[in-house]
């Protein structure tokens, strides 16, 4: 327990009292020499944590229960990303011989994020209760999926858990890098849209309506093109709110039709596949993700069979997924992984190669981890180089929506001016 001269800003939110568990407890004291300290601790009751304050030097002057939050928890929620380096510091403090439940404690009371913190707090409850550490982050598979789980109930099998904790850090830093870069590549194309729009609007809605009033003294007919972006105008200033509120609306229903609808999710990941430059790119992080994903499976000791059931659902594209499911029943009735891979005409010629080459050497986990970096190399390059293509682009498709604009604004006065 540390005792700090500012208030720790963010804690766990409290449980039920009397339960044994423990709970959150905000206190303020003085020391041997007199210095006023504050700070957040968790104990089973207010009595006990009084007495270690006093075993400690410090004489407490406030101990209470901090306060639940008024709307929900409070604190961020966990994302994939906490779990990496969650991952990587309870791999670093096990290799370095801390007992388990001493490291959680640790990383438990230098979180910020109350959510996290809480979660750590819950694996160690679980873990002093007698569970191990597979049945403790079974309680919690939202954080922690069935691949890391399995993993690490391979570790505890072999009594090689702290050696497994450092490759499932690795991993998960290495697939968090690389969904990264996914999304790096998938938000330029989204930013171009929406700056584009953005910018039609803003056209449409402020810079039409003023030369329309000078159009209407002229008394001439105008150009069809010149009437086609002043009725988009009129259009927009009267409906602005339906156009946004259906933008709104076409985004939510994409999103839940993605997270509900199979064949829906099936139809946009074939789509994806087939966009140039950026399906390639999703090819590459597809056979990247497979790649690594079962070379830490079988490295770890995991059958090959139950492995690939478990590498399907990381593969990130429901294409992979049904290839990664019938190489995983191919492979049930005795085929080689290559051979298996060869069939559902997927995978380059590169990956069934290299994946051979490791069967028949007996070092297929070494051979995936190469495959798993060339190609996490490939959608690094293509990113960047996606980056230097698009940035151009951008300037050119909404230079082009915009001199449209003014052309056509234009256009009567140029017609007047040819008149006279």
């Amino acid at each position: 327990m540390a005792a700090t001269k500012s208030a720790v800003k963010a804690q766990t939110q409290p449980k039920s009292r009397g339960t044994g568990v423990l709970d959150t407890y905000v206190w303020e004291g003085v020391d041997k020499r007199g210095v006023k300290m504050k700070g957040e601790t968790l104990a089973k009751n207010p009595n006990m944590l009084r007495a270690e304050l006093r075993r400690q030097g410090i004489q407490p002057t406030v101990v209470k229960a901090k306060p639940k939050p008024l709307f929900g928890k409070a604190g961020k929620a966990v994302t994939p990303r906490d779990i990496a380096i969650f991952s990587r510091q309870i791999a670093t403090m096990m290799a370095s011989g801390v007992p388990m439940v001493t490291a959680l404690e640790i990383m438990a009371g230098g979180q910020k994020n109350p959510r996290m913190k809480e979660l750590l707090t819950d694996i160690k409850n679980d873990i002093e209760s007698g569970s191990s550490l597979s049945e403790a982050l079974g309680r919690h598979p939202v954080y922690f999926d069935e691949l890391y789980r399995n993993l690490v109930k391979a570790g505890e099998s072999a009594g090689v858990l702290d050696t497994v904790l450092d490759t499932v850090a690795t991993y998960k830093e290495n697939i968090e890098s690389l969904k990264g870069k996914i999304k790096k590549a998938l938000f330029y194309p989204a930013v171009v849209i929406a700056v584009a729009i953005l910018v039609s609007a803003i056209l449409l809605i402020f810079v039409v309506p003023q030369f329309q009033n000078v159009f209407s003294s002229f008394g001439a007919d105008l150009p069809a093109f010149t009437l086609m972006i002043i009725a988009a105008s009129d259009f927009m200033i009267a409906y602005w709110w339906a156009v946004l509120f259906g933008a709104v609306g076409m985004i939510f229903a994409f999103v839940q039709a993605r997270k509900r609808s199979v064949g829906f999710a099936r139809f946009l990941d074939r789509m994806m596949l087939r966009l140039p430059v950026i399906g390639q790119i999703m090819h590459n992080a597809a056979i990247a993700r497979f790649a690594r994903t079962l070379a830490v499976t079988f490295k770890a000791g995991v059958p090959l069979v139950e492995a690939l059931d478990t590498v399907a659902g990381a593969t990130g594209n429901v294409v992979y997924e049904d290839a990664v499911k019938r190489i995983r029943d191919d492979v049930s009735v005795g085929y080689q992984v290559n051979v298996a891979m060869r069939q559902v005409n997927l995978f380059p010629h590169m990956v069934i190669q290299m994946t051979a080459i490791g069967e028949e050497a007996g070092a297929l986990d070494t051979m995936l981890f190469k495959v798993a970096e060339f190609y996490e190399e490939e959608v690094n390059n293509a990113v960047d180089a996606l980056s230097s293509l698009i940035e151009p682009m951008v300037m050119i498709f909404i230079g082009g929506i915009v001199g449209a604009m003014v052309i056509g604004m234009y256009l009567p006065i140029f017609k007047l001016a040819a008149a006279i």
